[in-house]
Formats: C-alpha cells, structure tokens, sequence
C-alpha cells in the first residue's frame, strides 16, 4: 500500500484528481443503485414512495420494560418498547405517509414469542403477540426460532386462535423454508404462506417471502417434527416465483442475523431488501450487499425502524430517501412516544389474564406481574461473555438452594447456560420504584421453554454423576465456550475450577470438522462443601479427582439437560451417562423422569430464581435485599493461561536437540583434551 501512495505521489496532479474524485463519489454514496438504461430517463414524478416501518425480536415485549417498574404514564422515565407506544408510533406515520400519497408497510423479523411472562400465555391457548400485531396493522411477518419455544404443535394452535388461515387478510404469516410433514397441522391447515405479491394503492408490486437462518435453526429448542429447507435456495425459488407474478420490488424477512443476511444478499440476486432479525443488532444505517438493502431494529421493542425508498418504474431501481427526507433509520420508542389507547386497553386484557396465572403458579404469593419480589442498588449483570457473570452466580445458586430446599435432593452442583439467560437484572430506577426488581423483570431472563406439564419455563431435573464425569463436564464446558460460542457457555454454582482455554482443542478434524479435545483443560477444580450460598472461603473446598467414582446430584434445566449428553456423544472422548439417585444410567428419551416436582408440580427454573430473590435476608426497604457478593463475581470459574498441551512436543524435541548438541559439544572438547 505504501508503495502505491507513492506512486500516486509521483504522477501529475491532474491524473490524481481523474483517479480520486470517482472514488470519492462511489465511497459517499453507499446506497446509490445502478445507472438509468441507455434511452431511459428517470422522471421523480413517476417514481413510486414507499417507506418500510420494522421490528423484529419483539419477544412478547408487550408493556414497556427494562425495567418495567420505572414506567410512568405521565412522567419522563428510561423504560423502553411497548406495543402501546408502538402502536401511536406506526399510526402517525401511516397518516402523514397516506397524507402525501405515499405508501406503508409496516413487517416483522420474527421472534415476536419468547421472553416475558405474556409468551406464557401461548400454551394456555391464548395468542397475545399476533393479535395485536393485527390490531396494530402489520403486514406481514416471519415465523423465527422462539415461535417454536411450545412446539409445533402449540405454534399451529396459536395461529389458529390468531384466527388464521384467514387472517392472512390482515397480516401475512411467512416461512418459506419451513417444512413440516404433510400431515402436521402447521402444514394442512394454511396457517403461513412461503411468499406473497402485494399491490399497494400507489400500484407499487411488492414481492415478500420469509426465512428462518442457519444459527437460528440450532438454536430451535423444540421444533421436532419440523424441518428446514436450504436458505438460499429456498430464496432463489421465491424470488423467482414472485418475479414471474409480477413484483417491481422483493423484500425478503428474514431471522438470520446481519452475517447471513449479507451472505444471502450475495448468493441470491434479486433481493432489494431483507429485513433481519435474530442477532438483535440495532442498525443505525442500513448494510449494503450487492445492491440489497439491509436492515435490522435491534429487540424488544426498543426501536421501531423506517425505511423510505423510492422505486423508479422506468429504470427498476430502488433508491434510499432516509436522508434526503431528513428521516432516520430507527425511531426509539421510549417515553416521548404516547400509549395507543386501544392497544393499551387490549394489553390490560391480557395482563389480567396473565396476573391470574400466576396467582394459580405462585399459589398466591404473587397477585401481579409488576409486583416487587426484592430490593437492590445494584444491577446484577449477565456480562461480559465467555466469562463467570454474577447473574449466573445468582441463578445457579437459586437452583442448587432452591431445590435442596423444596424437594429430597440435596444438590452438589448447578449449571445454567448463558443462552437461556436472557439479560441482566435491572432494578427501578425512579423514585417511585428505586431499587425495586419486579416479577415481570425477574422472569423475564429465565422465563424460556416449557415442561411435560404443558406449563411455560424449564423445568428443573435433578441428574447424578460420578466425581470423574464431573470434571469431564467442565472439560466439556471449556470446549464448548471454544467451539460454540458465548450461547452455551456454562455457569455454574457448587465448584470452582481453573482452565487453560488454549489447552481446549488438539486439532480440528479437516473436512468433517469435529474438534478433538485434549481432555487436559481443566487444571484444577474443587467442590463446595460449605452450606448456603457459595463462598470464597478456601476451608469449604475439597477437591474433584480424576477417577473419583462417588455420585453426585447436579441440578440443571431441562434443556440443558437434553444437550448436554448430546455433545458428549459427539465427542466421545468427554461422553458420560446422566444417572438417577441410585446410579441407574438414563436414556436421553427419559430425561423427563428426572423432573424435580414439589408437592407434585415441576418446579421450574423461573420459580427458582424468583423464589431465590424473595428468600433473600430483608433490609430497610421492606423488601428482601439482594446480597452484595452478587454485585461481583467469585471466582468460580478461572482462566489459567499456562503452555499449551501441543507445544509440549515442540518443547521436547528442542530440549532433546539441545541435549543432543551438549553432548556432541561435551564429546568434542573431550577429543581436544585427548590431543
């Protein structure tokens, strides 16, 4: 490069501008499209508007949150989302769009279930989300990976009661690489559509079809017997199909995250712009790729996004008009945005509905979502990744404790995965909620899943290891934090241990691309003995030895618990047998008899933490008070960095070289000496 800054450097000033001033302009016009076509010329008064409003990874957000007890109807306060508000948002819009003649759509990027307690509404047979999503007028939007949380067989069931196929009238339901066997009800009843032509009242076509990604797919919890087609061609036959109907324009939504998007935009032309979902990225600016516009609105209803194109029917060129109308790509929906009352009155609906539920759940010690269960000054935070988070303290201790409490297991250990902790605990920030952690918001970060009972949230399952499978966990652990990422990176309560992460992996398998772990990760690792909570006191540890055959109670979730062995039998080097309490192993297929039930109900993950918090020691405010030891982390999980297991060898064969050329060097002053 610095050789041809010089050249540039060397040639005459006039030959530097004709270079620079093309580039200059292609580089500050990002989302400039192709040329008009020789003997064609682009007259703005025919041009077609159209402006694209976009969410995705709603997450059954339907009340402002984060945290919820701060929100105020009247007063400025740092609460976010809100169908309400979203509500007031869109129609504003829409009015001033439909004032200038111009049109609206109005699309989500999937994950519209999931995450709060109103999603526990969707095994009871109630269809919160969607509902009013067609009362606030979408479009059309896209089945991602959490509509599957319940099952297929609850997802059909939840658009039935949405009221499709019919409601495909007012809001389009989309999959296009979603395949279902024939017989399944998702499949004969209708209940989505691969794609759809709409013709909006300025005459704009509008091509849509839906896609579920490749990372959303492996992180589908329950979506047997349901299968997935390949993205991109599933999207190259959409774009044809809808291309043959007729379309001027081709949006794809798809819940892939901003690197498939891109990969998608450059495998599969003729997409102008795909509206993403699934990595919750909050694009201030749209990507460009390959002439497709992408787009993404963050999650939970933080941001609502706006996208003005103009079409050109004479060219087929679509052009972004976001900054020529001074309009930006993401609109916050926080305070300033008003509640739609109509929609306001619809959540109320379903809030009572929801507070009766778990009056039932909690056998009356909770009456209402927002009630306060503790107190704290603090957050308790579920970051940074690929690290020990006070928040998994929190929560593995509520399992291990909770359970040790409520049922006739004592529990060694707990382990949670990052992927089901949805998010840090933020306490009220306002005076009239200072320091208040409500129930909405507690459950909210570990609301996900549902057991045998029909009931939403993980149910926990008490499992029995041997002391050697156990140390074989945290090598498993420390393998998956390499391979898979920070979603199944391990927490854990009952144990500390240190590792060398570079000692994690031997080698990757070419072709097949299965890592071979060296099994020699894990450094050293201890067992709690102590009561209570965990810790940092040195006398309450006593080590976890190899070979250790004596059985020990893990508790986890379900799901977790499903996985886990999984794993294992793909690297059968780290394989180990989940047990019952009498050391009888358990097939995968029988985790379910594992089920911890109090009083005959499965205890569930969410009911561990709330009633963890609730259980905490009681303080000045009238509430439980979180304990300080969760404001930090505890040691419990520690990077080592020591030689690495394969530069051993390298080691060994220098140091054996080196001795080697000693004792030539020592041979040869012998043979002087001699002399």
């Amino acid at each position: 490069m610095l050789k041809y800054l010089a050249a540039l450097k060397a040639r005459p000033h006039w030959l530097i501008l004709v270079f620079l001033i093309p580039a200059w302009v292609l580089f500050m016009s990002p989302f400039s499209q192709p040329p008009a076509a020789a003997g064609q010329e682009s007259n703005p008064e025919e041009q077609l508007m159209l402006t694209i409003l976009h969410t995705n990874d709603e997450h059954g957000a339907l009340i402002p949150h984060s945290a919820a007890v701060d929100y105020h109807p009247f007063r400025e306060n740092p609460s976010i989302g809100g169908y309400g508000r979203l509500g007031t948002a869109v129609a504003e819009i829409r009015q001033e769009k439909e004032a200038a003649g111009e049109a609206v759509l109005l699309l989500s990027g999937g994950d519209f279930i999931g995450g709060t307690a109103y999603s526990w509404l969707v095994p009871l047979g109630y269809a919160p989300e969607l509902s009013l999503k067609q009362m606030i007028g979408y479009d059309a939007v896209i089945i991602g990976n959490h509509e599957y949380d319940y099952g297929p067989q609850v997802l059909a069931g939840y658009l039935l009661e949405a009221g499709y196929p019919e409601a495909h009238q007012k809001t389009l339901v989309l999959a296009s690489n979603t395949a279902p066997p024939p017989e399944h009800p998702l499949a004969k009843k209708g209940l989505y559509r691969e794609s759809a032509l709409l013709t909006l009242d300025n005459g704009l076509r509008v091509g849509l079809f839906g896609l579920i990604g490749e990372d959303a797919v492996t992180v589908t919890t329950a979506n047997e017997p349901v299968q997935f087609t390949g993205q991109h061609e599933a999207a190259r036959n959409a774009v044809e199909q809808l291309q043959r109907e007729g379309a001027d324009l081709i949006i794809a939504l798809a819940h892939s995250g901003v690197d498939e998007d891109r990969a998608l935009a450059a495998a599969v032309p003729g997409i102008d712009v795909i509206v993403g979902g699934h990595c919750h990225t909050a694009l201030k600016e749209p990507v460009l790729e390959n002439d497709t516009v992408i787009v993404q609105a963050g999650a939970h209803l933080q941001y609502m996004g706006r996208l003005e194109l103009a079409y050109d029917p004479a060219t087929g060129s679509v052009r972004v008009r976001n900054e020529e109308n001074d309009v930006p790509f993401l609109k916050a929906l926080d305070h300033s945005v008003a509640s739609d009352p109509v929609i306001e009155e619809a959540v109320q609906a379903y809030t009572e509905i929801l507070n009766e539920h778990i009056i039932d759940r909690t056998k009356g010690r909770f009456e209402h979502i927002l009630d306060p269960v503790a107190f704290s000054d603090f957050q308790i935070p579920d970051y940074p990744p690929l690290q020990e988070t006070p928040l998994g303290n929190f929560i593995t201790d509520a399992m291990r404790l909770v359970t040790a409490e409520k049922s006739g297991h004592d529990p060694d250990f707990a382990i949670q995965a990052n992927g089901s902790i949805r998010g840090s605990v933020m306490p009220g920030t306002m005076a009239h909620s200072f320091g208040q952690i409500s129930f909405y918001d507690l459950v909210e970060l570990v609301g996900l899943g549902k057991g045998q009972d029909g009931y939403a949230g993980y149910p926990l399952v008490a499992v029995y290891l041997t002391g050697d499978e156990i140390r074989q966990v945290l090598e498993l652990a420390v393998l998956l934090e390499e391979v898979m990422g920070n979603t199944f990176f391990l927490q854990f309560s009952g144990l500390r241990y240190d590792y060398n992460p570079d000692n994690a992996i031997l080698l990757t398998v070419p072709f097949i691309d299965l890592p071979l772990p060296t099994t020699r990760a894990v450094i050293s690792a201890e067992r709690y003995t102590g009561k209570g909570r965990q810790d940092l006191d040195d006398d309450s540890y006593v080590p976890i030895e190899k070979g250790d055959d004596a059985l020990y109670c893990l508790v986890t979730d379900s799901y977790v618990a499903s996985f886990l062995p999984f794993v294992g039998e793909m690297v059968p080097q780290l394989d180990f047998v989940l047990k019952d309490q009498d050391g009888n192993p358990v097939a995968d297929q029988d985790i379910d008899q594992l089920i911890v039930h109090v009083d005959g109900d499965e205890l569930k993950l969410w009911q561990a933490v709330v009633e963890y918090a609730a259980n905490q020691p009681p303080g000045d405010s009238d509430l439980p008070e979180i304990e300080p030891y969760y404001a930090l982390t505890a040691g419990r999980i520690n990077p080592v960095w020591t030689i690495p297991l394969v530069l051993w060898p390298a080691l060994m064969g220098l140091a054996l070289v080196m001795i080697i050329f000693y004792l030539l060097l020592r041979r040869r002053k012998r043979r002087k000496k001699a002399l």
